[in-house]
């Protein structure tokens, strides 16, 4: 009896190896770290990483990011495990990316379309895919010579062509009619959103800020016993979430965030600013920070460079140290000679330095163990009740 092959087959998984520079402003150990992230953004996204590739420039070339050696490095790897895409960890420039899909012969996108790539994904409300979408079609725009195919028309030909207007100029009126529609909704959604704060009456409200997946969204549940998403994944959560919470009789709102990144989308910054007026009309920010992560205070720092740009840089800051069952301390030997790094500083040091600086108040906490629960609570009320006493 002759066996029937299925006709189902599986869907490969997408390869990718990436690429990126090592400069005197981003040295060795910063790219490492960058492309570390680059990676983990690709197995968000889906993709497999099977190579990374670094170079020593003085800065980014400005037709092809990469020497022509390393590109021809890259191509013969490519070529030779098939992999699909190449991924570069800055943003490309509409120059770069055409003259490197010419090399390459294969797909190639920056950390810039990786990203807009995974809020595509993570979106599930009309206003954030409106965000999104808009974010998408602002960075397409100055990029349409690299498309190897092109947009889908969107309205009809006879009289609505110019003479001799090229493909590309009709793709271009149709992206700007799109923004423009785009803009227009996200206006009648901010107005539908402002009225729903002003609704809210005189609660106090704190807004959870934070690089992406430190653990807002766990903290999120924790004090509000709600269902937020949450995902050991990069951008778990896109849409802002706000949920009534209750600490001994004292009310107040909490507001769940976008989680920001270093070298975040200026498209994006631009799109979800709506987003983040929550952040911008919060009494006070729970900046969430991930202490197990090798190169935290530089994430610490990132946030407060978005908060900035945003125009919340002086708002008042509790800072919340998540992951402590995460911390890992490794003591150095006596004859190592190299420079201490933040791994080999235990937690309680950090705990009593940081606590001694006292620019902030800060708590160090577990959210997964729930350990230092209560103290978070009970410091909370504590700042909603004196909002509430400045208030009334």
């Amino acid at each position: 009896m002759i066996e029937k092959k299925s006709t189902t087959t599986a869907l490969k998984p997408e390869t990718a190896v990436l690429a990126g520079i090592i400069t005197e402003k981003q040295n060795e150990r910063l790219s490492r770290e960058y492309l570390d992230e680059l990676a983990f953004l690709a197995e968000t996204a889906g993709v497999i990483t099977k190579k990374i590739f670094t170079q020593r420039l003085s800065g980014a070339h400005p037709k092809t990011y990469l020497g022509a050696g390393k590109i021809l490095e890259i191509k013969a790897y490519a070529d030779e495990q098939e992999i699909d895409t190449v991924i570069f960890d800055d943003e490309l420039s509409p120059s770069q990316l055409f003259n490197l899909e010419k090399q390459l012969e294969r797909k190639v996108l920056d950390r810039t379309s990786l990203i807009l790539d995974i809020f595509a994904m993570r979106a599930r409300t009309a206003y954030a895919k409106t965000q999104v979408e808009l974010a998408q079609y602002q960075y397409l725009l100055p990029r349409l010579k690299r498309m190897w195919t092109h947009l889908e028309r969107q309205r009809g030909g006879i009289g609505m062509r110019g003479p001799g207007e090229s493909q590309i100029e009709t793709d271009r009126r149709i992206i700007l009619d799109r923004i423009a529609r785009l803009k227009e909704q996200l206006k009648k959604i901010d107005r539908q959103m402002t009225s729903q704060r002003s609704n809210r009456g005189g609660l106090a409200r704190v807004a959870l800020v934070g690089y992406t997946n430190v653990g807002k969204s766990t903290i999120m549940n924790l004090l509000s016993k709600s269902d937020v998403f949450a995902e050991n994944k990069l951008f778990a959560t896109l849409d802002t979430t706000v949920r009534k919470v209750v600490l001994d009789d004292m009310p107040f709102l909490l507001s769940d965030t976008v989680g920001f990144i270093r070298k975040l989308p200026t498209q994006l910054v631009e799109s979800f600013k709506s987003t983040l007026d929550e952040v911008r009309e919060a009494d006070v920010l729970m900046h969430v920070v991930d202490i197990s992560h090798p190169n935290f205070e530089e994430q610490m720092s990132v946030v407060q460079q978005t908060l900035t740009d945003i125009g919340a840089g002086e708002k008042p800051v509790y800072l919340v140290f998540n992951k402590i069952d995460a911390y890992t301390f490794v003591e150095k030997s006596a004859d190592d000679l190299t420079p201490s790094t933040d791994r080999n500083i235990p937690l309680e040091e950090y705990m009593s330095s940081w606590i001694a600086k006292k620019n902030a108040p800060c708590i160090f906490i577990s959210a997964t163990n729930k350990t230092n629960i209560d103290q978070l609570r009970s410091d909370l009320h504590q700042m909603v009740a004196e909002i509430r006493a400045g208030r009334y």
